[in-house]
């Protein structure tokens, strides 16, 4: 609901409105004023139509735009997001690191030594891995889920880690401070509904061929089931140039900003798949305003079970944890 005031309305009329917004449970954000020189204030929230009568009635008002936004629970959603230490949407960028997938405790190990040091306050790794060849590696399962909780604790880290399907949500909810729904799964709609009735947060990915507003009725799904503690992952689209695995889509960022106010992170790992390019792409996405940065690292990549190929080092993780905080620190207010 966005009211329309006339040139004329002063500051002061204008903070009554607001008030009076805010008393009948609305929330009141003015919006950038048009051409014409008149301002406008969008009402977020559900208030009572006599209320809104009333309102539009007032002295300065010139006229009610109607909204009808298919994800009215994200587009009001809360800002911020809290995992363990990180806050999402707060003032400093968040790094959520770790491996692809869970391998061993020694290669855990290693990869939330290097988390840590780079700065990262979530530790990812991949206990159940969605896997395109039903021949390639498909995850260590609870045990991996299991170590992923050890080895974090040991290093004061929250967890996240991907949920395949609903009857998994407890399993993995037991474990997991923060719970994933990852690309392939984007328009699960049983599985949406099962996170959505959990009390943890959910990182929630962009499909590989979604658009904006298909993964924003995707986290509609999720709020409509009880939880509205969701965070957006752009982690890259489908496209035709065979020299990345796909585009990561940067232009998302700011797009998303201004339909919801759910925190936004990119995950450059599978935006580009080319460890060479990882860097530039993550600086890039924290220089776009994102509110995190999720990468992936092997001690040993060649020898990975799952995606070597954009796995970073741990020193070029402990390197480029520096370097993202020190860009995000121009762009964060």
């Amino acid at each position: 609901m966005i009211f329309v005031f006339t040139a004329e309305i002063d500051a002061e009329a204008i903070a009554r409105f607001e008030a009076e917004v805010r008393r009948a449970g609305g929330e009141p954000q003015r919006l950038a004023s048009g051409p014409d020189g008149r301002r406008a204030i969008e009402c977020r929230g559900a208030l009572p139509r006599d209320v809104v009568a009333a309102l539009a009635k007032q002295t300065g008002v010139a006229f009610v735009l109607e909204s009808s936004v298919a994800y009215p629970k994200v587009a009001a959603a809360a800002p911020t997001v809290r995992v363990g230490k990180a806050l999402f949407g707060g003032p400093e960028i968040v790094l959520i690191a770790g491996p692809c997938a869970v391998e061993s405790e020694a290669q855990l190990e290693a990869c939330a030594r290097a988390a840590s040091a780079a700065g990262a306050t979530v530790l990812r790794g991949g206990a159940f891995k969605p896997r395109t060849s039903p021949y390639s590696f498909q995850g260590s399962g609870e045990t991996a889920v299991g170590l992923l909780r050890a080895v974090a604790d040991r290093h004061g880290l929250a967890v996240v880690t991907e949920v395949l399907s609903p009857d998994a949500v407890p399993l993995v909810a037991e474990h997991a401070d923060m719970l994933q729904v990852g690309s392939r799964n984007m328009q699960n709609f049983a599985l949406l509904r099962a996170v959505g009735q959990s009390t943890r947060p959910v990182l929630l990915k962009r499909g590989m061929s979604a658009t904006l507003e298909e993964w924003l009725l995707a986290a509609e799904y999720i709020a409509n089931a009880g939880n509205e503690r969701i965070v957006l992952c752009e982690r890259g689209v489908r496209h035709f140039d065979p020299a990345a695995r796909n585009l990561l889509d940067l232009a998302a960022v700011p797009l998303i900003r201004a339909r919801t106010a759910l925190p936004i992170i990119v995950d450059p790992s599978h935006g580009v798949g080319v460890r060479s390019a990882i860097p530039a792409m993550a600086l890039a996405a924290a220089a776009a305003g994102a509110d995190g940065v999720m990468l992936e690292c092997h001690p040993d990549p060649g020898a990975a079970k799952s995606d070597g190929f954009q796995a970073l080092l741990p020193e070029q993780l402990i390197e480029l944890g520096e370097r993202i905080r020190a860009v995000a620190a121009c762009v964060r207010t």
